[in-house]
């Protein structure tokens, strides 16, 4: 009790300062400046600077990323894709977050790729699509965007740390029949071992809220990957808690892991 005190007399004097007791209320002079476009520019360099290179080519003299502006045709799939709110994750809006386009103002990775491409490029997004469409579909490669449905708190508790269906169908189905890099949504590292011999080049991408065009500006080389773990990506649940300098240290990616890949200069 004694320890639960202190701790509430700490937050009470912090409050007493912040003269919260006096004015409860936040200051809403300021709410038409929400979103405005440096705003918007800033979240996106966030976006670019925070995401993680795991993956990139069985070789690093033989990479898949940056990938090229312009080609013939490319497939866009994943539950992930197209959805605003799972990008966003929990908190937002609403405390769980929702799913969808219409709860704010923003770019989803799919938007993202489609503005960044060659206009002579032909994008086909669709969200699961079966093996034989892939395989008869002719496309250059494809991007899979999948990863964690919107939560906070308990509501995020998960003994399996998996992809959310059917993600995992949809990397099985195009990684098996196309080069393909996997993004993955997520506000933790979820397990992705299973999938990893067959995909060609995965992303860690976190929750990159509304600036998807950011996803864009480095995966088609416009920026280079600086991203590194900030935590450790491990193989399976089974392995948790592991830390660093621990005796069975053995992660899929360790702490402070994040591949490079240099912009094109003229993609």
């Amino acid at each position: 009790m004694s320890r639960i005190n202190d701790a509430v007399r700490r937050i009470l004097r912090v409050k007493f300062v912040m003269g919260l007791f006096e004015n409860p209320f936040a200051d809403r002079s300021l709410t038409n400046q929400l979103g405005r476009q440096e705003h918007r520019k800033l979240a996106r360099e966030a976006v670019r600077k925070s995401l993680v290179l795991l993956k990139n080519g069985e070789s690093a003299d033989k990479p898949l990323l940056p990938l090229p502006k312009k080609t013939s045709k490319i497939l866009v799939a994943g539950s992930h894709a197209d959805n605003l709110g799972y990008q966003c994750g929990g908190w937002t809006m609403e405390w769980q977050g929702l799913g969808g386009n219409n709860l704010t103002i923003g770019t989803t990775i799919l938007t993202a790729i489609k503005r960044t491409v060659d206009p002579a490029t032909e994008v086909v997004y669709k969200e699961n699509p079966k093996g034989h469409f892939v395989k008869s579909g002719k496309f250059s490669y494809a991007i899979v965007v999948v990863g964690e449905l919107p939560y906070a708190e308990t509501n995020g508790d998960s003994l399996n740390l998996t992809i959310s269906h059917p993600g995992p169908s949809t990397i099985r189905n195009v990684c098996g029949a196309v080069k393909c890099v996997v993004i993955v949504i997520s506000g933790r590292p979820v397990i992705i071992q299973p999938y990893l011999a067959r995909l060609d080049a995965l992303v860690a991408a976190w929750l990159p809220g509304t600036e998807g065009q950011g996803v864009a500006d480095v995966l088609f080389g416009d920026y280079s990957f600086m991203g590194k773990l900030p935590i450790t990506w491990i193989k399976t649940v089974d392995q948790l808690p592991m830390s660093v300098g621990e005796s069975h240290y053995d992660p899929l990616f360790p702490l402070g892991f994040g591949l490079t890949a240099k912009p094109t200069k003229a993609n």
